[in-house]
């Protein structure tokens, strides 16, 4: 952690620019004459989504996604399974280079927000609008608890920094409880939501806002199992009518016209740079494809073959179900042992829409009204108001074409639908890991699953699926416990 507190002093946020995607150092600005006036303080906030945008596109979904009974992957017998395939496998080492990548970019983010919250506090600055600082404050606050929420559940407690400290403290800095980070989570989210509630005239597509903090907020209660707070916080998106299901599920994933109806909250990405742009059809697209699927024959695929759809994912879906075309692709081809057979593969991330190389613009959705509502309907089911429940459960399936009744559900039938709603629905949206481990699901069907995988692929590690209470957290990034000297998670 140390060297990302000195890096940040030489970190370049974009040049002037009406857009929000315009994310990407440019220029260098000396320390001393920056952070003062309300354009700088916009582009700071803007720096303070750079690191996440980076970890989604590139890591976020091997540590949320392949990792759970939803994905796999294309075996591949030119590059091997490097640090993505033992993961899938529950092989977990502190030096895989996943831990380390995902622990720096997130604590680049924290010192992101840590710096805009403190320079917030300067004087003198002159704001057009004072509803541009609190937009400011609620980005940093929210975007820190983000990143926090996403440490906290893949390694449990870790060091809590919340204000800029140099190097050398940085390096005395030590793990802090689970229970500790939660609860600045929350505070920071609680603030968030106070600061952008103040700033609505200044709202704009892309960013955190109100909704989006009060919608994360009832997901960090849901996770805690803290089932009445988040139903009041849940209940108040809903009830402030801002968002809505789109009318068609594809219409979500549709880069050529993104999604701000349904989507509270995602990371942006634009084909306007290989910074800025996505590439997961380039990562997910089946390894023997060629560029039949990406539609870019210039782009070797022959890495990916990544977060291949399970066939406890197939089966997942109900007959009818219009979810199931939209999510999973199948491509009919040579597959890694020669054979010529159906190959499924991730399809709600799209090929480029006129870069002419791997440069695409899909959007990794981090919170959209369907989340909401299922969250909703889960917390009224676990308060014992199971029928109140059922509508938002409802809403979900009419719109993915199942339309029959779920009158006469009882509470034990209604947490297996919902869980299977959420599987479905959030499927590729590094959703699954997480929604296993909080309701207590993980061990019992990951081993499940990894039985199933080890009698359909005779290439996976003999001491694949080998799964204990220990792996249901990420093993702190080795540089981490050896150079900083924070404790290892049990089992490591």
């Amino acid at each position: 952690m140390r060297h990302l507190i000195c890096g940040f002093l030489l970190l370049v946020l974009t040049g002037c620019s009406n857009s929000f995607l315009e994310l990407y150092p440019k220029t260098t600005l000396n320390e001393g004459n920056f952070y003062q006036s309300e354009v700088e303080y916009i582009l700071l906030a803007n720096g303070c989504y750079v690191p996440i945008r980076d970890y989604e596109k590139n890591i976020h979904w091997v540590m949320a996604e392949l990792i759970s009974d939803n994905a796999s992957f294309q075996y591949n017998t030119k590059t091997g399974e490097a640090s993505k395939g033992v993961i899938d496998q529950f092989i977990f080492t502190s030096d895989n280079v996943a831990y380390s990548s995902f622990w720096n970019l997130s604590y680049n983010g924290i010192t992101r927000c840590n710096k805009l919250l403190s320079e917030l506090e300067r004087t003198g600055v002159s704001w057009s609008k004072i509803s541009y600082k609190d937009r400011c404050a609620g980005e940093a606050l929210f975007l820190r608890a983000l990143y926090y929420f996403n440490l906290v559940r893949q390694f449990g407690g870790v060091p809590l920094v919340l204000t800029p400290i140099t190097s050398q403290e940085a390096g005395n800095v030590k793990r802090s409880t689970e229970e500790q980070v939660y609860t600045s989570i929350i505070s920071d989210l609680k603030q968030a939501a106070t600061h952008f509630a103040s700033a609505r005239d200044v709202e704009e597509v892309g960013r955190a806002n109100e909704m989006a903090a009060l919608a994360m907020l009832g997901k960090v209660y849901l996770t805690r199992l803290n089932y009445a707070e988040a139903e009041q916080v849940l209940k108040s998106v809903i009830m402030a009518g801002k968002y809505s299901l789109q009318p068609n599920y594809a219409d979500v994933f549709n880069p050529a016209s993104k999604d701000y109806k349904e989507t509270l909250f995602a990371i942006q990405y634009s084909e306007s740079s290989a910074d800025l742009a996505s590439r997961f059809i380039f990562w997910f697209a089946p390894n023997t494809s060629g560029g039949e699927i990406t539609k870019r024959p210039n782009i070797s695929v022959v890495g990916s073959g990544w977060n291949q759809p399970t066939q406890d994912l197939i089966n997942a879906f109900e007959a009818g179900d219009k979810r199931k075309d939209v999510s999973i692709g199948f491509w009919k081809g040579v597959d890694w042992d020669s054979q010529i057979r159906s190959i499924p593969y991730c399809a709600k991330y799209k090929p480029p829409i006129s870069a002419p190389d791997d440069r695409c613009s899909d959007n990794l959705p981090v919170l959209r009204y369907s989340d909401v509502l299922l969250m909703y309907a889960e917390t009224l089911n676990e308060l014992g108001r199971t029928s109140e429940a059922l509508p938002y459960v409802q809403q979900v399936r009419t719109r993915a074409g199942l339309v029959n009744s779920l009158a006469g559900l009882d509470k034990t039938a209604l947490q297996t639908l919902i869980a299977k709603e959420r599987q479905v629905e959030f499927c590729f949206e590094n959703q699954r890991w997480y929604d296993l481990k909080r309701t207590g699901k993980a061990i019992e069907v990951m081993t499940a699953h990894g039985k199933r995988e080890k009698s359909l692929k005779s290439f996976l590690y003999p001491e694949a699926y080998a799964i204990t209470p220990a792996k249901l957290v990420a093993p702190i990034p080795n540089t981490e416990v050896s150079i900083n000297k924070i404790e290892q998670n049990p089992g490591y």
